[in-house]
């Protein structure tokens, strides 16, 4: 079907008759849609699960690393842990497995961000926010000096050369203490650990430097695990790189744990929506990256968005959206929204809320795409057209269709959508209020409070 369509931002259409992929409306629906609420305490994110995430049709909600770590407000705390008690600034143990209990009452998974390549970087003597005392090569009852990394080659044991390989996984990654994953003694402390997180209901890790571990290291740590490479458990591994020449340590090795992430993905979605050359992202899958069914993708993640390496939420021109209208309908990787607070990217260190919560997971559009993606799982990109490098429309089979104005001034054309004849929904402006999802051909009825 070819529609007339006029255009300022983006639209993206599915049926009326589509539900909402809510577990009360239908709970086969594959959701797949990660979301990063950073800094977040349990009990708000499990009243934010209940309300908003699970209806809106999230798959998971990726929360910080849940064990004790050093003090302070920084957000960098939580990625320096001191024991692996579930007792962080966010919240305590029974908190954290309420939050669990509540968000997969709400037909959401959790994900944790885990720490197995190192500890803490305080020389201490110091406290834990959970009163574990301890120093850098030091924590009585869990590690001792013989437990970690040193003279690993370099000055003061630091990563100079982020290509070679003994550097990346011998030395200390800014200054934290280096785990011997070698170790017997070290695994079966990560294992105790990852157990641990499992008999709290929790779905996945995401496991944070894995760059950093050898990755047959890591596998053996993994495969001690219930539910290791089977659909129970969700493991994404942040590999930063490794797919250029001269990098020693490959991105591919790691791909028999989990998925990987994609850090150029962010890189090309900023350079093509602030060049304005969107129509460059159609073989976006084919650059010799990491295969889509395990890669993990994202527009902006916490350390993009406090390096200025990726589009965020002050980028001009709404490019910040229209990146994710883009990245949430094509069909490449398992894709992860960032859900953040003010003044990340002005001051590096600064923990939340600051000048205030973000909430870009309850974003209109966001949330609608949300939606659009788990409507179009499985189907093919069809039907690209671009009739300049600022605009692009393709569908999804025949089962949403999607385009995108990145240029200043409106878009009216004629464009082959792939779709059936019918009522259709713009989930970017609005979308279906997941109740009443039909509509007849008077116009009656239907749940849509977008363009129709």
């Amino acid at each position: 079907m070819n529609w007339v369509l006029l255009l300022s931002l983006a639209a993206a259409y599915l049926a009326l008759d589509i539900p909402a992929a809510s577990p009360s409306i239908d709970s086969n629906v594959k959701k797949e849609v990660i979301i990063q609420m950073f800094q977040w305490d349990w009990d708000s994110i499990g009243e934010e699960c209940a309300e908003f995430i699970g209806p809106a049709g999230y798959g998971f909600v990726q929360v910080n690393p849940p064990s004790e770590h050093v003090q302070g407000s920084q957000w960098w705390t939580d990625y320096q842990p001191v024991s692996y008690k579930i007792a962080s600034k966010h919240g305590n143990r029974d908190q954290f497995k309420r939050m669990v209990e509540k968000c997969h009452t709400a037909g959401v998974k959790v994900i944790t961000d885990t720490l197995f390549n190192h500890m803490s970087a305080m020389q201490g003597p110091a406290t834990g926010t959970a009163g574990s005392t301890f120093s850098k090569y030091d924590y009585p009852g869990l590690y001792s000096y013989k437990d970690f990394h040193h003279n690993c080659g370099t000055p003061n044991n630091d990563i100079l050369n982020f290509n070679n390989r003994n550097q990346l996984q011998n030395c200390e990654l800014l200054g934290l203490a280096d785990l011997d994953t070698k170790s017997d003694v070290v695994r079966a402390r990560l294992v105790e650990y990852a157990k641990d997180l499992k008999s709290l209901g929790v779905d996945g890790f995401r496991i944070d430097a894995a760059k950093h571990i050898p990755a047959d290291e890591l596998e053996a740590i993994l495969s001690k695990v219930p539910g290791f490479r089977s659909p129970s458990l969700y493991i994404t591994q942040e590999v930063f790189g490794g797919t250029q020449p001269g990098e020693e340590v490959r991105a591919t090795e790691y791909l028999g744990n989990g998925d990987v992430h994609v850090f150029e993905y962010a890189n090309e979605i900023k350079a093509a929506f602030l060049s304005g050359n969107i129509a460059s992202l159609k073989d976006l899958d084919s650059r010799g990256w990491i295969p889509s069914a395990s890669a993990n993708v994202f527009v902006v993640n916490h350390d993009k968005e406090r390096l200025d390496e990726s589009l965020n939420a002050h980028s001009p021109s709404n490019t910040y959206t229209l990146g994710h209208v883009f990245s949430l309908a094509y069909p490449y990787g398992h894709i992860s929204v960032l859900s953040s607070y003010e003044s990340g990217i002005d001051n590096h260190d600064v923990g939340p809320p600051n000048g205030g919560w973000l909430c870009q997971h309850r974003w209109t559009a966001i949330a609608g795409m949300t939606r659009f993606r788990n409507a179009v799982r499985d189907t093919k990109l069809e039907n690209w057209q671009s009739p300049q490098g600022d605009r692009i429309a393709f569908s999804r089979g025949n089962a949403g269709f999607v385009a995108i104005n990145n240029s200043d001034s409106p878009w009216i054309s004629t464009l082959l959508t792939g779709l059936p004849k019918g009522w259709y929904c713009d989930v970017v402006s609005g979308g279906s209020s997941g109740r009443s999802h039909g509509r007849s051909e008077g116009g009656k009825g239907g749940g849509c409070t977008g363009r129709t």
